[in-house]
């Protein structure tokens, strides 16, 4: 499966940890949510560009409760 992922601005805690919601779809349209809790860069790719780009489009987070990003 594929899945095509966009940033929102809300945070939320899952089982304690807290984690970014991400609106997802798949190839074949179907919409859902990603809950991410970290993201990581592989060993062969330029970490500082990736940070660049990551806090560009990610706003501050605002915190809500997981029922509320349903």
């Amino acid at each position: 499966m594929k899945l095509t992922i966009e940033s929102t601005d809300k945070l939320t805690v899952m089982d304690g940890i807290p984690v970014r919601v991400w609106n997802g779809v798949t190839k074949a349209g179907v919409k859902c949510l990603v809950f991410v809790h970290r993201l990581a860069v592989h060993n062969d790719e330029d970490q500082s560009q990736f940070d660049r780009e990551l806090v560009e489009q990610l706003p501050p987070g605002i915190v809500v409760p997981l029922r509320e990003v349903y």
